[in-house]
Formats: C-alpha cells, structure tokens, sequence
C-alpha cells in the first residue's frame, strides 16, 4: 500500500517573521540571559507529538493511504508554546558555539561501570508501566543519559535509588515529570546501563509503532528485507525465556556499533547477526544464553539486522498486549 503526505495550505503557510517579532517583545545581550530566556526542546519529545496530533490519515480500498498535515496550525502552535515571552537575544558578545560530537555511549558505559558496579535489573521491565507516551519514554531515557554522564565522572553508591540522586544529588526536581521521577525509585544506580539499554528500545519500538525511523542514520547496506523463513523461526525463538534480553543486545549493537557510515567495511553485511552479536556480548563480558545458541536462526544476515529486529520487537509486542489483555 502506497501512502502520501498532503499538506493543508493557505496565505500564511509560510512562516510569517512579524507575528515571531511579535512575540519577542523585548531584547537582552547574552552576558544578562538565564536559563527562562532560553528556548529549550527535545524534537522526539517536544514537536513530533505536536506535529503528530495535527496530523489525520485517511484510507480508501485500493487507494492510497492520505496523511494530511496542518501546517498552518503547526506553526502557530511552535510559535505561541516556544517563542511566547522569550527574548529577542542580541548579536553583541555572543561566542562561537561548536557542535559537540555525538556522545559515545560504549566509553561512558565503561566509565560508569568502573566506578559504579553495574547489574541486569529484572524489576526494571516494570517502568514500562509507569510510561504512557512517547514523550514519556524520551524523557527517561534522556534523564538516564544525564545520570550515566554525572556517574561516568563522579560516581555513586550502587544501591542508591536513581530517584533519590536525581533529587538530591543532581536536584532534578523540576526538570522531571513527577511520574516518571515516580518510575525511577524501583532501580538504583547499579541498575542505569541496564535501564537505558530497556528505554532506548522501547523509545525505538515506540517510535516504529508510530511510523517513524529509528535507524535513519545506518547505512542502507543494513536495512535488507528478511526471507519468511526467517520470519517463522523468528516467531518460534520470541517465545523463549532469553528473546528480550538478546533483542536489546542486538538494539544496542545497532545503535552503538553501526552507526558510523564507515562501519559496512568492519561489520560487513554478509556476516551472521549471530556471529557477529555474540562476540560483541562476549566483549562485554556477559554469557550468551543457551537458548540463542539452539534457536536463534543462524542464516539472518547482518545485512538484515535491522528487519529482523523490527519484526521481532514489534511481534514480541503485540503477544505481550495478548497476554495482558
């Protein structure tokens, strides 16, 4: 089925500077601002639930599926939630500002876990619960990220709630929706690489559910298509006791190893996901199990991994809804 956007126009579709004039009603130099004269958003938490909510779908048989986007309305709603009362900031003063590179998460795991003792958390599959939205998910798991940074650095007392040191020791109070601050006080610190492994691939399948892209950025020499074949004996290997824990090994080693462009000529696409995740687990220490050995299919290429673990994370999905239904 072939899909197409629509966009709903009229004469002020274009983003109109005056009514952003408008809006910024007063000027300040750079040496005076403070935190409430900055415009602050997360794109995944703040506007594609924004973009998203003015979006309808339409279907007819046999023809398209019609997305229609409300452009107009988009933007009236960026400008009056995230321009309204801020500043006009004046050129005078301001220092260049540099890009940072992209946090590198396998060295801050390794920081962390050496001065932070880290465990497998069970319990923690319970938070799920406690996140409705996917903004809810963007927000732990961003929460977590700053956690790992501050622990990377300083380190912590591994059974400490991670609700009590984002309270008390970082002071996050108000920066944290007082329901996922909730969800936070059933893990501790020795739980924070586990938690953001569980949150970055439930951010990834809540985002696959909502036709997003969660591997935009990896090469497409990754993203081949699965046989049925192996979408059967992927159906049978989700119902073992061991399927979610490897499919969150893979998840990461998606978005921690392959997204350098350059990586199709260190993994190369006509390797075994199998035998190129099980080394990477051993690399970090953790036992395969048993099960991933005698059922996981052994000629899923790396080339597919991606389409294999789509498949996989949004049936293990659907059958859990099943069964809590």
């Amino acid at each position: 089925m072939l899909s197409k956007v629509k966009v709903s126009q009229n004469k002020n579709t274009q983003v109109d500077l005056s009514s952003i004039c408008t809006l910024l009603k007063y000027s300040l130099n750079p040496a005076d601002l403070t935190e409430l004269h900055v415009i602050r958003y997360e794109y995944e938490r703040d506007l594609l639930p924004l973009i998203l909510s003015n979006c309808q779908y339409s279907m007819e048989r046999g023809q398209e599926t019609l997305m229609e986007c409300d452009l107009p309305k988009i933007q009236q709603q960026i400008l009056t939630r995230f321009l309204q009362g801020k500043p006009l900031i004046t050129l005078n003063g301001i220092p260049t500002v540099v890009n940072r590179q992209d946090r590198n998460y396998e060295i801050i795991f390794k920081d962390v876990k050496g001065k932070v003792p880290q465990v497998s958390c069970i319990i923690c599959f319970s938070i799920i619960l406690e996140l409705q939205s996917y903004s809810d998910v963007c927000e732990a798991l961003s929460t977590v990220e700053l956690a790992l940074g501050f622990l990377a650095m300083t380190g912590g007392e591994p059974h400490m709630q991670l609700a009590t040191y984002l309270e008390e020791v970082l002071q996050m109070t108000d920066n944290i929706a007082p329901h996922v601050l909730k969800a936070f006080s059933r893990c501790s610190l020795k739980h924070c690489v586990a938690l953001w492994q569980l949150l970055s691939s439930l951010k990834s399948e809540t985002l696959l559910r909502l036709k997003g892209h969660p591997f935009k950025d990896i090469s497409e020499e990754y993203k081949h298509p699965l046989q049925e074949e192996h979408k059967s004996q992927l159906t049978s290997f989700i119902t073992k006791s061991s399927a979610a824990a490897f499919l969150m090994e893979i998840h990461e080693f998606l978005l921690l190893v392959l997204k350098n462009p350059k990586d199709t000529h260190t993994f190369r696409p006509d390797w075994g996901l199998k035998e190129t995740v099980v080394p990477y687990m051993d690399g970090k220490g953790l036992d395969v199990p048993p099960e991933v050995d005698e059922f996981f299919p052994e000629d899923i290429l790396l080339s597919q991994c991606i389409d294999a673990w789509k498949f996989s994370a949004l049936l293990r999905r659907e059958r859990n809804q099943i069964n809590h239904g």
